[in-house]
């Protein structure tokens, strides 16, 4: 079964000294990052630094932000990934074609392909079906700069909109896991993450890329029904336990796909339903 994942957190690969500190934050995922978190000379370090740590702490799973596909160090990259054990999976940088996926998941191991330019708006539908691929993220700082939004405006939510949606849809119809959110440039803004994450959350999102320790917590809580929610969510359980295929509640209809999303608020919240 695959892991329900909420966080991904980013470490850079060139500080091997935040490896393990970053696995003991309480993100499901942690991401070793060869992609924007590593200048150009250090790249062949950091795939020495995770090499080194993996083979110190053969326990550790780890996933790896590889360079792009037309990056000089991609086929590095890739190679390392195939190689150990300890990464459990590949996010693909600015993933902009099934070509290019298909061969990352030629490692054997599950892919996210990160969209973050016009093409891979447009190849979505190709990289979404593609074999290997367990689910989809995005990189809406990239995005934006190519789309030439003005980053964290309404007008700029709008036109992001209509690929978190597209995400979704390909999502389903090719039985990926949910998708993740994209980063959260004010990691200390608790406040402002928490509305980001609660919309996202009510979009269908499985949760968000991190990319500061203290947002995992914050990106957890968000995630949870509110009291009310809850509150709502046992009153109809609790009427389907009668075994009504219909009834009312607050004076609305209660019936089947109501009952599932009662059921699916509280298995979120670890409620048996």
């Amino acid at each position: 079964m695959t892991q329900s994942i909420r966080s991904a957190l980013f470490v850079p690969g060139s500080r091997p000294e935040r490896f393990a500190k970053a696995l003991l934050v309480g993100a499901d995922v942690v991401i070793v990052d060869f992609e924007d978190a590593v200048e150009a000379s250090l790249k062949a370090q950091a795939r020495e630094h995770l090499a080194a740590f993996l083979g110190e702490n053969p326990a550790s799973r780890v996933w790896v932000r590889i360079n792009g596909a037309d990056h000089p160090e991609h086929a590095a990259d890739l190679a390392l990934c195939r190689e150990l054990p300890g990464v459990a999976g590949v996010m693909l940088a600015k993933a902009e074609s099934a070509e290019q996926v298909r061969y990352v998941a030629t490692c054997g191991k599950p892919v996210w392909p990160l969209i973050e330019s016009a093409r891979g708006v447009l190849a979505l539908p190709q990289i979404a079906a593609c074999a290997g691929v367990q689910r989809l993220t995005y990189g809406a700082l990239d995005l934006g700069l190519d789309l030439g939004l003005s980053a964290g405006s309404a007008a700029a939510e709008a036109m992001l909109d209509q690929l978190r949606f597209a995400m979704l849809l390909h999502s389903r119809v090719n039985g990926l896991q949910p998708p993740l959110e994209s980063v959260f440039p004010a990691f200390s803004d608790d406040a402002g993450l928490t509305a980001h994450i609660q919309r996202a959350r009510d979009m269908g999102f499985a949760g968000a890329l991190c990319i500061h320790p203290r947002q995992v917590a914050v990106v957890h809580a968000a995630l949870l029904p509110s009291a009310e929610e809850l509150a709502w969510a046992r009153r109809v359980v609790e009427g389907a336990a009668a075994g009504v295929a219909a009834f009312q509640i607050d004076g609305a209809l209660v019936d089947g796909p109501v009952i599932e999303r009662a059921r699916r608020l509280l298995q979120r919240a670890g409620e048996s339903a």
